[in-house]
Formats: structure tokens, C-alpha cells, sequence
């Protein structure tokens, strides 16, 4: 039986699921723990960034931790791609010959920047405009005030983005990547609730958390409804322009509210953690005790002797 979380404190350190492996960040150290193939787990620590002025004034200190964050996780997730072997497990195609041969040292790099672009049309076009021309299409169709109209647009973008993480969560190696994620949340439960970080402890506390990367999500897309509903519906090309001007709004927004709710227990932020928390059953799932230690492994070296990590 799950224990619910009476913390004793609440930490800010918080963490990434990568593949076999887990990143934690802290005040002054992160850390990244991979799985290996032999199974020994492989330990890196690096100096934790973002600690500048613009870490005390509120909602720029949300967008530049979100850049910084993606930055970040994105290195450590490729990093633990080829620690944990998965990426030799294929046979180089002919392609991937072709481009080792005449790019040879430049090819992660062409790669990763291919891969980033077409990650972002496909999220400009999936979140941004898809909804705007359906909700488009429909407001020439039918009479509505223009607030009902962001409101539909916003339910159709959470409707999409639920079905996305429903159809990836069922996915082999992304289970397993979810399920780091719930190694890595029980683990930071387990820290904030002082008892012993071992495996046989952490398996007992919940693998949902109020400062999950998916709440996050969730809250900026409920966020965007308000924020964008003063947003021209005159053109679709103008108006999701005027959304990625007005997106780190929306972003720093959401991260001072789940900041909010994570320093906080109350009726409140109970609310406002909720539907975040129940869509975390799509993006965790329960961890073995090995994938647990590798979790624990990551968190170690992030916590400061000096106990400065509380939120």
C-alpha cells in the first residue's frame, strides 16, 4: 500500500527520466545515473546552471529554468542513449554510413540540430496550428464570442496532448523510460519524507508529484487558454504568431503556479496539483527495485550537506 506523502520538507530538487537512467538536479550539484549494460551504473556530476539573478525575479525565472532545462535534459538523454547501449543495438544502415562518412565528427551534431527543428514545426503545428484552423473553421461556421472560441481551441490542445502521451506510454522502450519516472518521483518523496533512500523504502511512496514536468505541461495549456483569448482570430498565420510571442508569458505563468503548489499543502494547491497528478498515470509507471537504485543513485550526490535545498 502506497503511503501518501506527509513530507517533512519540501525539496527543490527534481529530475528527468532519461533511457535506463535517471537526472537529478540540485541547488549546486546535478547528477545523471545510468544503467549499463553489465549492470553497473554509470555516475556523472556537473556543477548545476541557473542559479543567476534571473532566478529570483518571478516569471523570467521560468522561462530561462525551462530552456535551461530542455538544454540540459536533452544532453543527458542522448548521453544515456549510448551508455545504456541502445544506440548499438541496430546495424548502421547504408544511410547511416553514408552520413558517418561525410560528416564523421559533425554528424550528432547536424543530427541532434535536425531533429530539434523538425521537433518544433511538429509541436508549432500540432499545438498551435491545427486547433487555430479547427477552431477557425469552426467560428465561420458558427456565431460564438471570441473567449469560447480560445476555450474550444484550448480542450482541443489538451485533448491532443492527452492522446499523444496515451499512445507513447504504450510504447516498449518509453514504458520503461516512464517507469524511471516513477523511480525518479518516489525517490524525491521518499527524500521529502526524511525516511532512509533505499530501494525498499522509496518503492513505498507515491510515483505522482506535485512539480512534475507533465503538470507543467498541463497548467501552461490551461494557462494559454486565458492568456491567448486576447489573441486576433482575424488570421490563423497571425494569431500563432502572436502565441509564440506571447508563449513565455503563458511559460512563466505555469512554472510560478507549480512552484506555487509544490512549496504548498493546502485545499488550494491540492486543486490546482490534481488533474497534473492524475495524468502523471499516463507519463509513470511503477519502477523495480533496480531501476529505484538508479534513482537514488542520481539524487545522492544532488543533496547539500548544508540541507538548502527546501523549497
Amino acid at each position: 500500500m502506497l503511503k501518501q506523502s506527509s513530507s517533512t520538507k519540501k525539496t527543490s530538487i527534481g529530475g528527468q527520466a532519461l533511457i535506463e537512467g535517471v537526472m537529478m538536479r540540485g541547488p549546486y550539484t546535478s547528477a545523471m545515473a545510468v544503467r549499463k549494460p553489465d549492470g553497473e551504473i554509470y555516475l556523472e556530476t556537473w556543477e548545476t546552471n541557473g542559479n543567476g539573478w534571473y532566478s529570483k525575479v518571478p516569471l523570467l525565472r521560468g522561462v530561462c529554468n525551462l530552456f535551461l532545462s530542455l538544454a540540459t535534459g536533452y544532453r543527458c538523454l542522448m548521453k544515456s542513449a549510448e551508455i545504456s547501449g541502445m544506440s548499438e543495438e541496430e546495424t548502421p544502415s547504408k544511410f547511416d554510413l553514408w552520413v558517418d562518412k561525410h560528416l564523421g565528427d559533425k554528424a550528432v551534431w547536424v543530427f541532434n540540430l535536425l531533429v530539434t527543428v523538425l521537433a518544433m514545426f511538429l509541436s508549432i503545428g500540432l499545438f498551435m496550428l491545427l486547433p487555430s484552423a479547427i477552431v477557425k473553421w469552426i467560428g465561420g461556421r458558427f456565431s460564438a464570442p471570441t473567449f469560447a472560441l480560445t476555450a474550444i481551441e484550448g480542450l482541443i490542445k489538451i485533448a491532443i496532448f492527452i492522446l499523444y502521451l496515451f499512445a507513447v506510454s504504450r510504447m516498449k522502450d518509453i514504458y520503461r523510460v516512464f517507469q524511471y519516472h516513477g523511480a525518479e518521483h518516489k525517490t524525491i518523496a521518499c527524500y521529502e519524507a526524511a525516511a532512509d533512500l533505499l530501494p525498499g523504502n522509496a518503492k513505498n511512496y507515491p510515483r505522482f508529484h506535485p512539480r512534475c514536468g507533465t503538470s507543467f505541461l498541463l497548467i501552461v495549456l490551461v494557462i494559454s487558454i486565458l492568456v491567448f483569448s486576447v489573441v486576433t482570430w482575424s488570421s490563423v498565420w497571425m494569431r500563432v504568431a502572436l502565441k509564440l510571442l506571447l508563449l513565455p508569458v503563458v511559460v512563466g505563468i505555469a512554472y510560478e503556479i507549480i512552484r506555487f503548489a509544490g512549496r504548498h499543502d493546502n485545499p488550494l494547491t491540492r486543486a490546482v496539483s490534481a488533474p497534473g497528478l492524475w495524468l502523471q498515470n499516463l507519463t509513470t509507471f511503477e519502477p523495480d527495485e533496480s531501476q529505484l537504485e538508479v534513482a537514488i543513485a542520481a539524487m545522492k550526490p544532488c543533496i547539500p550537506d548544508d540541507g538548502t535545498d527546501n523549497y
